[in-house]
């Protein structure tokens, strides 16, 4: 709000033609990273790291947390440019930079390829290779092949839980260089959470997504007791992988206690959407998604140190 109070003065007409100010631009790059998104994909390869280490050290999980946030931004800039026409289509991103004209598509494209070059970059000089060479595929994964099969088939939200399942991954990547057993256990469990979570955001915005031709929704009927059922394995499902960190001597019993009662309660709320298939309820699980992955992946590290 202030950022956009601060812009709004410095907008120019020119032979009847608005011209964005330099503050309105920079916020629309801003906007254009999908700051809150980004910024929790980079928590995730900064748990990774520090699940990693012998020793902990915290200045390089920040430097794993940069390298990711600029990545992930580049991923998301990519699928904003894709999506230019359909946000048009739809409330929730109608106002987004390139829908509104505050950003051409060429400025996007230079913004995205700077940004992933210096998250690659960062992560291939202060780390390894392996760990620049995974988020490159989690990049493309996301920006060129789950980003257009949105209006193709549900089959997308598969192929988006890879890139989104990755970062964790990644990040133990850089702290070993090795793409062992563990890293495809924090791989899992956050594969696993991307079932429920995708669905529940797409029963929520199941008329805005209908609008621009999204095929989210697990089954033909979408919001009906066949997706809840889904949404209910997937979340069951992810019980019995948050401990595998304990089993893999990855952390202690406490985090494996945190982790099972965060799952159960998640799974409860699975119950109320299969009951009602209320939006009401896939909202509930919305926002329980949101706070079960970083409540589990913050007992590991806590239960580590």
């Amino acid at each position: 709000m202030l950022l956009r109070n601060f812009a709004a003065p410095f907008d120019k007409v020119q032979s009847g033609v608005l011209y964005p100010s330099l503050m309105t631009k920079l916020k629309a790059y801003f906007q254009l990273l999908k700051f809150r998104l980004s910024i929790t994909v980079a928590f995730s390869s900064a748990i990774g790291y520090l699940l990693g280490v012998h020793e902990l050290d915290w200045s390089r999980a920040l430097l794993v947390m940069l390298g990711g946030l600029a990545v992930t931004g580049s991923a998301n800039t990519i699928n904003q440019i894709h999506e230019r026409d359909l946000d048009k289509l739809m409330k929730r991103t109608a106002k987004r930079p390139l829908p509104m004209g505050v950003l051409s598509i060429p400025e996007a494209w230079v913004f995205a390829i700077v940004l992933g070059l210096a998250g690659l970059g960062l992560l291939a000089y202060y780390f390894n290779l392996l760990t620049a060479a995974l988020s490159l595929l989690s990049l493309i994964l996301y920006g060129f092949i789950y980003t257009p099969l949105k209006t193709i088939s549900p089959i997308c939200v598969f192929v988006g839980a890879i890139p989104g399942g990755m970062p964790p991954l990644i990040g133990w990547v850089a702290a070993t260089g090795v793409l062992g057993i563990e890293a495809w256990v924090l791989f899992g469990i956050q594969f696993m959470w991307q079932f429920p979570h995708f669905w529940a955001i797409a029963w929520v915005l199941d008329e805005d997504y209908k609008r621009a031709g999204f095929k989210m929704l697990p089954t033909p009927g979408g919001k009906d007791l066949r997706t809840a059922f889904q949404i209910m394995t997937y979340t069951l499902l992810l019980i019995p992988l948050s401990l595998l960190p304990l089993q893999f001597g990855m952390a202690g019993k406490i985090s494996a206690m945190i982790a099972v009662v965060c799952g159960v309660l998640f799974l409860m709320q699975t119950f109320y959407l299969m009951r009602t298939c209320s939006k009401k309820a896939a909202m509930n699980i919305m926002f329980g998604s949101f706070l079960y992955l970083p409540i589990v992946q913050i007992a590991l590290v806590f239960d580590k140190l």
